[in-house]
């Protein structure tokens, strides 16, 4: 039996890894409705599809349903147990994605303040998958953070971990936590009024990861007033509908891309692909390596004996996120935010970059940041 294959649009390789399973039927992911899906074998999301009982109801054959990112807030689980549907995600796949993300926009807000962010403090909320990838790279250039997560401390994690309260006073915050309205620690409005009024103006907050984790409203209210941290934003409230009268209170604003290299939104569909493999007890013989094109960067002339200074201007070289940046404020007017989303610009990870260790001041460096460094 043929296999029909539903899958959002905007996976990469999806052709590439799914082919020889079936009927290959692509799909917009805000559009997908249930008499759409109801012929459906497998379907294959990203995180603007909502997954539920009203998606599925018509459809009594599905046998798999998959989505290609971390976030897990856009699937009821419970339903699809309840039918016997296998699930899976893609934990960890555009982890190393995001923290490039935030490496390259503190190193942006570094050179526009004129600080040394080796004489920062960052504090990190979540400590999983994205959270630690940032904390390794923050270790490889020497700068000096702080994890907070209550829930893996509760579960045993042997990190130093620290509260709330004490990764609320670091220079910088960046946030890596799934957004959650229940529970011990819910992460709904955690930065809500009272805890953003606390941040001092020269502070920065990073949000890469749900935009309702902030209270966008009150962040607005506290800019307009002249108060409040130095923002970057990549994630906001109620998308794709989000608060445009934030975005010029805003050091760095973008479209929900940070995850968005090619390496990261790739590495979701592989997850997939392994997943259905097993659940259809089929061989594993494809790899993303088949599939991604060889990288050439265009690398800037710059030399210099400051060791951080040169590597940033390598991990520029790679990925400059004002880039970004300047896309969104130039187009969010004109243009939807999930076309920005379906229509961002090739981006790859710093492993992607190549070179060898007698080409490189700091192979040891470079290599604990990402990048590919042969002998």
């Amino acid at each position: 039996m043929t296999l029909k294959i539903y899958f959002d649009e905007n996976i990469p390789y999806a052709q590439e890894f799914f082919a020889d399973f079936g009927e290959l039927i692509a799909f917009s992911g805000r559009e997908l409705s249930a008499e759409r899906v109801q012929n459906a074998d497998v379907l294959l999301v990203r995180s603007i599809t909502e997954v539920n009982q009203q998606l599925l109801h018509l459809n009594n054959k599905i046998k798999f349903v998959g989505t290609a990112t971390i976030g897990l807030d856009h699937i009821d689980q419970d339903y699809l147990a309840a039918r016997n549907i296998t699930f899976t995600n893609a934990p960890g796949c555009n982890a190393v994605s995001v923290a490039e993300y935030v490496l390259s926009a503190m190193l942006v807000m570094a050179q526009r303040l004129q600080f040394d962010l080796r004489g920062k403090s960052v504090g990190i909320l979540g400590a999983g998958n994205t959270g630690s990838r940032l904390a390794e790279k923050l270790t490889a250039l020497g700068i000096e953070y702080f994890l907070c997560d209550p829930l893996l401390e509760a579960q045993g994690d042997k990190r130093q971990l620290s509260s709330l309260a004490q990764i609320s006073q670091c220079d910088i915050i960046s946030l890596h936590v799934p957004i959650t309205k229940t529970g011990a620690c819910p992460t709904f409005h955690l930065f809500d009024q009272l805890r953003l009024t606390s941040l001092t103006k020269q502070q920065i907050l990073i949000n890469a990861c749900r935009g309702e984790v902030i209270d966008n409203q009150a962040l607005l209210a506290l800019k307009q007033q002249g108060n409040g941290p130095h923002l970057i934003l990549d994630v906001w409230e109620n998308e794709p509908n989000i608060l445009t009268e934030l975005i010029p209170f805003c050091a760095i604003s973008t479209a929900h891309i940070a995850g968005y290299s090619l390496e990261g939104k790739a590495r979701g569909t592989e997850m997939l692909y392994q997943a259905l493999s097993k659940r259809l007890a089929r061989v594993i013989n494809k790899s993303l390596t088949d599939f991604l094109p060889h990288a050439v960067f265009e690398q800037s002339d710059f030399a210099t004996n400051e060791q951080l200074d040169e590597i940033k201007q390598r991990i520029f070289d790679v990925y400059d996120v004002q880039r970004d940046d300047k896309i969104f404020r130039s187009q969010v007017e004109s243009k939807t935010f999930d076309y920005l989303r379906k229509n961002y610009p090739v981006r790859r990870e710093f492993s992607a970059l190549e070179s060898t260790s007698q080409q490189e001041k700091w192979p040891g460096i470079m290599s604990e940041l990402g990048f590919t460094i042969k002998d």
